[in-house]
């Protein structure tokens, strides 16, 4: 039997700071400028400016500024491999897609190869289905084991399908699943229950993010990471798994531009994609993109965005291209080839693991200065590629892990290329909200968008400062390298934060437990 149900600046841009963030701000986190007039260095990040936040801070003998000899440095720690990242074998997802963009149809046959990397054997398999939330979108029309056992018994409820193993998965064990399915594809957000999030089409788009059955990450004596869908925040925890797709469009347009989280070989009408070791492939598809293109040393960054935003999409890309150099010197490498900005008919900025979406109305609403909010989620959400797509996490249980990170990433890129906007940034980015709260709430802990915003993203930014004021630069700039490394490729949890970051510091951090945390 099967059980089916479907859930339904400056001083001149005072305007936008104080009006438009309560057009676009309660919509906010997912979560270029100008060329500037000097040429760009590599000159480390200065020290510290005051913030104003409303906690005190005890002071500290220990403030010294991070060294040019750090920054791109290895630290001294040696990280040996677990046995789990030894053993460990990625998912093997293979997809091959038709989109028809003028119907809004896509076709696709999927293939999974799973295998039990636990220690526990598993009794049933669960699946993420996230376009099972919009009604009559997703059709399933086989699903088969192991290439030739049909499962016709099985629960697809909301964002979840989940059905029995007739024969148990041991540990180290393999199964592949095979699914062909239908995407009848929505306008964006048809459900007042559904957050706004760039899957769909609109008269001049489609972008296709989620769009496939996905098996979540399985953690020994808790069980399947699979959370149920909320108001704001993210729910959603990948696993790096590795992506083969082939896509074509079969409506015979000739004017359609793929955005993509790989780089495309194209072999006839069809576009061929390998993202390996990633947390996602998403792709968007229009009529009415021009590109932006640039290299960051071997990376090609580029910028897809709506011709009559020109001059708004040239400053975000800026700011991507200025985020990739100056992350990686402070963070960790990039892993990919590309790195891609799209401009999307939505009300939000949307990280994915080599691409995101960056809403349109930030464009529409670029005054031409860097205190904007145009430049600061675009260094937010780029930011994102090291705390979310290289470190992992559970974005609905600890969401401040990568968005206390993203937000002070913003931080870290004014304090770089626009120093004179950092005082905006402060008090109009974060503490004109007034932030308060616990920083390692859930989404769903109650409260609603704005308490979830004002603790997770903006008090976390005062945490990261508070931080990195108690420790000194160099101990929190080789904290942050040291991260990066070590939890790079896994889900991270806040004891791993807290563990790594003592390593670095021989300063009792306790006070500022007691203030941010529950």
């Amino acid at each position: 039997m099967i059980i089916k149900t479907k859930a339904a600046i400056s001083s001149k841009n005072f305007f936008i700071f104080r009006i438009v963030p309560i057009l676009l701000f309660s919509l906010l986190f997912a979560c270029t400028s100008p060329t500037p007039e000097k040429p760009i260095t590599t000159s480390t990040i200065k020290a510290p400016t005051e913030t104003g936040h409303p906690h005190p801070v005890p002071t500290f003998t220990e403030t010294p500024t991070v060294p040019s000899t750090l920054i791109n440095t290895p630290t001294s720690l040696t990280i040996e491999d677990t046995q789990d990242s030894k053993h460990i074998q990625k998912t093997q997802y293979k997809l091959t897609a038709d989109l028809n963009y003028v119907q809004h149809f896509l076709s696709v046959e999927e293939q999974i190869v799973y295998t039990n990397n636990s220690n526990e054997t598993l009794n049933e398999l669960v699946l993420m289905v996230e376009p099972n939330r919009y009604p009559g979108v997703f059709n399933l029309t086989s699903l088969t084991l192991n290439n030739d056992i049909p499962i016709e018994e099985y629960i697809l409820e909301n964002n979840k399908l989940t059905f029995t193993l007739n024969d148990a998965l041991a540990p180290g064990k393999q199964i592949v699943l095979h699914f062909n399915y239908t995407l009848s594809l929505p306008s964006p957000n048809p459900s007042p229950d559904i957050r706004p999030i760039p899957f769909g089409y609109t008269p001049r788009q489609t972008n296709l993010v989620d769009w496939y059955p996905y098996i979540p990450p399985y953690v020994p004596g808790v069980g399947w990471l699979a959370h149920n869908p909320w108001f704001f925040g993210e729910h959603q925890v990948y696993e790096k798994a590795d992506f083969r797709i082939r896509l074509r469009t079969t409506d015979g347009r000739e004017d359609l531009t793929i955005a993509a989280s790989a780089p495309a070989i194209q072999d006839g009408e069809w576009y061929q994609y390998e993202h390996l070791n990633a947390r996602n492939f998403v792709w968007s598809v229009s009529h009415n993109y021009n590109v932006l293109t640039q290299n960051v040393g071997d990376i090609t960054v580029m910028g897809y965005y709506f011709p009559f935003d020109r001059v708004a999409a040239e400053a975000a890309f800026q700011t991507v291209v200025e985020s990739m150099e100056l992350y990686q010197e402070i963070y960790a490498p990039y892993p990919r080839e590309t790195m891609t900005i799209v401009e999307a008919d939505f009300l939000d900025g949307m990280e994915f693991d080599g691409l995101f979406f960056l809403s349109t109305g930030f464009y529409n609403s670029y005054q031409g200065s860097p205190g904007d909010y145009l430049i600061a989620i675009a260094s937010h959400e780029t930011s994102h590629q090291w705390w979310y797509a290289l470190v992992g996490n559970d974005q609905a249980l600890e969401p401040w892990l990568d968005e206390a990170m993203a937000t002070y990433s913003e931080r870290l890129y004014y304090e770089r290329y626009h120093p004179d906007v950092l005082d905006w940034w402060w008090k109009y980015r974060i503490n004109y909200y007034q932030p308060e709260g616990a920083i390692n709430r859930t989404i769903y802990d109650p409260g609603g968008y704005r308490a979830y915003r004002n603790a997770v993203y903006l008090n976390g930014a005062l945490f990261l400062e508070d931080v990195r004021k108690a420790i000194g630069d160099t101990a929190f700039f080789g904290f942050l390298i040291d991260y990066a490394k070590q939890e790079s490729d896994r889900l991270a949890t806040a004891p791993d934060f807290f563990r790594i970051l003592e390593l670095h510091t021989k300063v009792d951090l306790l006070f500022l437990k007691n203030i941010y945390f529950k």
